[in-house]
C-alpha cells in the first residue's frame, strides 16, 4: 500500500490497518523463527507498511488533522 492510498483513509481505518499489519508482522516473525516462512521479503514489506501508516498518522497529528 502506498502512502498516497493511506492518506485517503480515515483515522479509524488507519488505526484498523495498523493493528492488522502489526498482527501480520507478529505472525511473520513466528513463521520466520519456526522456519516455515517462504518469502522473507514479506517481513521487510510489512515493516515498511507499518512505517508508512505511522508516518501518515504523525503528519496528521502535526498538521492538526487528527
Amino acid at each position: 500500500m502506498t502512502a498516497r492510498e493511506l492518506r485517503d483513509l480515515s483515522d479509524e481505518e488507519l488505526e484498523r490497518r495498523l493493528g492488522e499489519t502489526r498482527r501480520e508482522l507478529v505472525n511473520l516473525r513466528f513463521q520466520s523463527v519456526t522456519g516455515s516462512l517462504e518469502n522473507t521479503g514479506r517481513l521487510t514489506a510489512t515493516k515498511r507498511d507499518i512505517a508508512r501508516i505511522l508516518t501518515v498518522q504523525h503528519e496528521r497529528a502535526r498538521l492538526g488533522k487528527a
